[in-house]
């Protein structure tokens, strides 16, 4: 029997009202804490979800009534504690636990599954999505708190009553026009777009023949050459920072810009090398010696064969390289000068010398271009799989 066909039966109350009064109780416990008394807020989320959950299920006759119902209690219990922003997150947290209860009590948890699966093995399969739920949660929290910090019309880095309250005269860009208007954010901008891209031309270009070397069978040693070229994700950056200070300055590179630029195309290679080298594994090498048996010469086999089938790899680890180069403070902190202070510097600076709520607007902005690049590497290694034929569609 397929999962489209597992049969959907409603749960007895013994079972699916314990459950929404745990996950009640684990939102109380948040929304509690807030105000004062997170034990308070773990018994009242307990009780108010389990209520709501039996009276929907077994005195509304109606899922779509009862489910309505249930987010007009949040709404207005969300009103009551914090006005029209705790209406709003009351409401989201409405519409979910009227979406969960009936979840539940129609066994709407088991339709996408196999039906052999036992109740352990159910439960774990959704224990493990929620774990991964949280830690995504937890990563993701402080991003959004520093996007709508960023448009605080004062120069505070909390939310302001105005904020709060929603007044559109909490609001302001002036922080974004210090940032695009101010010499110091200017020069440190220009500093990182004259660096990150030459960092990101030599880890693509290095990191691509060296995973294509280390992708033949016959090189020698070639699991510890990797572990050396991969080493800088490994080992601790201010330990890699402090090697690269005491080597450059021996070399005379310390606080030069070419210097600056080899360190961070020393941290990008191990991105471009394991993308490459993950988009090689799908590689046909019968087509290299078809294009040699036919007269090419290794280069001309190289840009016109193997290049346009790795290439999603090859961009993908350019714009890993582009990333770490751009955010990239504590090794260009050991290796440079006054002249490349980075924006990922500037922003340090700022924190430790004059807190500047400008930061939060760089931050913001740096946040968008790191999504923008993580969608295209996404994109890329769907077009990957696809060219692999690891993908039907």
């Amino acid at each position: 029997m397929s999962a489209a066909l597992t049969p959907i039966s409603r749960k007895p109350v013994s079972f699916y009202v314990p459950v929404v009064a745990a996950a009640g109780a684990f939102a109380g416990l948040f929304i509690g804490t807030a105000q004062g008394s997170g034990l308070l807020g773990i018994v009242i989320g307990a009780v108010l979800l389990g209520v709501l959950a039996y009276a929907a299920t077994k005195l509304v006759p109606s899922e779509k009534a009862a489910r309505w119902g249930i987010a007009l209690v949040f709404i207005v219990a969300g009103f009551a504690l914090g006005a029209l922003p705790g209406a709003i997150v009351g409401g989201a947290f409405g519409w979910f636990f009227g979406w969960f209860t009936y979840w539940l009590y129609e066994g709407r948890y088991r339709a996408r599954l196999v039906p052999y699966l036992t109740p352990g093995q159910v439960l774990w399969h959704y224990t493990f999505r929620v774990i991964c739920g949280a830690i995504l949660v937890f990563l993701i929290t402080p991003i959004l708190v520093v996007m709508p910090l960023s448009f605080n019309a004062e120069n505070f880095f909390t939310f302001t009553p105005e904020m709060l309250r929603l007044d559109p005269a909490g609001y302001s860009l002036k922080h974004y026009r210090d940032f695009f208007t101010n010499n110091d954010w200017q020069q440190a901008l220009k500093n990182s777009v004259m660096i990150a891209p030459v960092a990101t031309l030599l880890s693509v270009s290095f990191g691509t023949l060296a995973a294509i070397g280390l992708s033949a069978e016959h090189v020698p040693f070639r699991r510890a050459i990797m572990a050396i070229l991969i080493s800088p994700m490994i080992v601790p950056l201010i330990i890699s920072a402090a090697g690269m200070y005491f080597f450059y300055s021996r070399i005379g590179l310390q606080g030069t810009y070419f210097g600056v630029v080899l360190a961070h195309a020393a941290l990008g290679i191990p991105f471009v090398i394991i993308t490459v080298t993950a988009t090689l594994v799908g590689f046909d090498r019968s087509l290299t010696r078809a294009a040699a048996n036919m007269g090419a010469d290794p280069v001309t086999t190289f840009f016109r064969v193997q290049m346009p089938l790795i290439m999603p790899g090859v961009i993908s680890g350019g714009l890993f390289a582009f990333i770490t180069s751009f955010d990239e403070v504590v090794v260009v902190l050991f290796v440079g000068s006054a002249g490349q202070k980075t924006l990922p510097w500037q922003m340090f600076t700022g924190l430790r010398e004059q807190i500047s709520p400008t930061i939060l607007a760089v931050a913001t902005i740096l946040v968008g271009i790191s999504i923008a690049l993580l969608t295209t590497v996404e994109l890329l290694r769907r077009r990957s799989e696809r060219l692999r034929g690891m993908s039907p569609s």
